[in-house]
């Protein structure tokens, strides 16, 4: 069964998230490792269009038809929830984070 395309949505705690993460990144690795990090989860995101079905459910928020995922980059997992019409980034999130921080992602409203 073919995977039918949807559009990808930020939200604004997304934007944010992944700002905050290249900004460690430049002060931790520097600035092209930063980059570079950004650049692929960026392309990850992206790619969700056509693979959402791709990453495993997301185990803090379980539902009945795997409606939150996540995508699980180096120590971030990157929550998204997939409605009928499109593909909703809701956060990025360090994995150390506490297990109500990510639940409370499925909380965010786009």
């Amino acid at each position: 069964m073919e995977t039918q395309e949807r559009p990808v949505i930020l939200s604004i705690l997304a934007e944010i998230d992944i700002q905050n993460i290249y900004l460690y990144g430049c002060e931790t690795f520097g600035k092209n490792a930063s980059e570079t990090f950004k650049a692929e989860v960026i392309f990850m995101i992206r790619a969700l269009k056509n693979l959402y079905e791709l990453h495993p459910e997301c185990r803090f928020i379980p539902t009945k038809n795997r409606t939150y995922r996540n995508i699980i980059f180096g120590s971030y997992l990157i929550i998204y929830r997939i409605t009928p019409s499109r593909i909703e980034v809701l956060k990025a999130i360090s994995s150390r984070m506490s297990i109500s921080k990510i639940r409370a992602a499925r909380h965010i409203k786009i």
